[in-house]
């Protein structure tokens, strides 16, 4: 082969062009005070543009639209779309011509062509059209791979691609925060951060629980019998803004019973969020697996059911505990209750509470008071297994505002 041959050029022409929706038109306003040189005029100028908003003029954000003048950004959970045209830029006619559109990333390559059937034949300055769509799920780079295939009238079988290299970026920093409360609710903060060069409007961002959960969104306050938004009407998220959810998962009935199953459950669920962009261009992203750290309760847990907020110094006053046995073995249990410098406990300490199987619960009413005002914890108890002589001791088990007594009047 003669390498100074040159290169045959092709029949067919390709061209690729991103599908976007356009933006508003924004532009810089100048204006002056009527006693300044100008006067007027700039005011005037301004009115007349009909770029402008009429009655608010000297905002930036137009009326009229401006189609894309580049490639622009995409972002993770957004959807990539793309016109794919191949035009016979010859006079003769073309014939099996196939197209595929692949898109290859990271991980994976994946074909997006609408069909994979060839065209019978193409006659001159006739194109076939396609429109691709991919929901994008991964970040990083992206290789949209453009292929044609034809025969000419010949017979001889021509190929040539094409190459679209583009970024996918993240939109959103989701953070996350959990704490597990004595009851075995778990509340989880949700941090969501906008890090786009755009505002976003938020769609929806809700918690999808697992099996053992269920979820109670705390985003919402009742105004008037109505549920409203604690962002308020605007669900808006600016550019580098942040905005914190919360939800409160508790265990399903049938494993609240199973103290041992709740106890080790890491898995909580995943945040399913929905937005939109400019022109309500749709954005989804969904994350991984949200995995808490387990408490630790050791072999017996003990958490308190009732307990009043405000009692009355040197007066007595109820509560109710519960206590479950955490571990694999059966225990048999004795209650000692120990006074501090403000809380004395009344009754009789050393008592049997009798076996206690695995994962099995008993309730128990103490009575209590208090001599020190002001805020006190509810220390003293200790909880001994007859099996082992092992003893658990639980202090700071909750708090109580102890008030003076009223004094009746005469």
């Amino acid at each position: 082969m003669d390498v100074n041959q040159p290169k045959q050029e092709h029949l067919l022409a390709l061209k690729v062009m991103r599908l976007t929706k356009p933006t508003l038109f924004t532009n810089i306003p100048v204006t002056c005070e009527e006693r300044d040189l100008p006067g007027n005029l700039f005011n005037q100028l301004m009115k007349d543009d009909p770029s402008t908003v009429k009655g608010a003029e000297t905002l930036m954000l137009g009326e009229m639209l401006t189609l894309p003048q580049n490639f622009g950004n995409i972002f993770l959970g957004e959807t990539f779309s793309s016109y794919i045209s191949v035009h016979n830029d010859s006079n003769q006619v073309v014939k099996d011509i196939l197209v595929k559109a692949d898109l290859q990333t990271s991980s994976q390559r994946l074909n997006l062509s609408a069909s994979s059937a060839a065209v019978a034949e193409l006659k001159p300055d006739c194109c076939i059209d396609d429109v691709i769509h991919h929901e994008v799920k991964e970040i990083g780079t992206h290789i949209l791979v453009c292929a044609v295939s034809y025969t000419t009238q010949t017979g001889e079988k021509m190929y040539f691609r094409k190459f679209f290299k583009f970024q996918v970026l993240k939109p959103l920093d989701v953070k996350t925060k959990f704490y597990n409360a004595e009851t075995d609710e778990v509340f989880l903060e949700a941090q969501i951060q906008n890090i786009t060069t755009s505002p976003m409007f938020m769609e929806k961002v809700s918690l999808e629980p697992s099996m053992m959960y269920n979820v109670a969104e705390l985003n919402t306050v009742a105004t008037a019998g109505e549920s409203e938004s604690t962002f308020g009407a605007r669900t808006y998220l600016q550019p580098m803004d942040t905005r914190q959810y919360l939800y409160c998962l508790k265990p399903k009935q049938e494993f609240a019973e199973k103290a041992g199953v709740i106890k080790g459950v890491t898995v909580i669920g995943k945040l399913d969020i929905v937005w939109k962009t400019n022109l309500g261009e749709r954005g989804r992203l969904q994350t991984s697996q949200l995995q808490r750290m387990a408490p630790g309760y050791g072999d017996v847990r003990l958490s308190l059911e009732t307990i009043p907020d405000t009692v009355n110094l040197e007066e007595p006053f109820d509560i109710t505990c519960k206590i479950t046995n955490c571990s694999e073995r059966t225990m048999d249990l004795v209650l000692e209750m120990c006074n501090t410098n403000s809380i004395h406990w009344c009754g009789v300490s050393g008592r049997q509470l009798g076996k206690l199987y695995p994962s099995s619960s008993l309730h128990l009413a103490l009575t209590l008071l208090s001599s020190v005002q002001g805020l006190q914890s509810v220390s003293g108890l200790r909880l001994t297994d007859t099996f082992l002589k092992r003893t658990y001791e639980y202090d700071d088990i909750a708090q109580v505002c102890v008030v003076s007594s009223e004094i009746k009047q005469s």
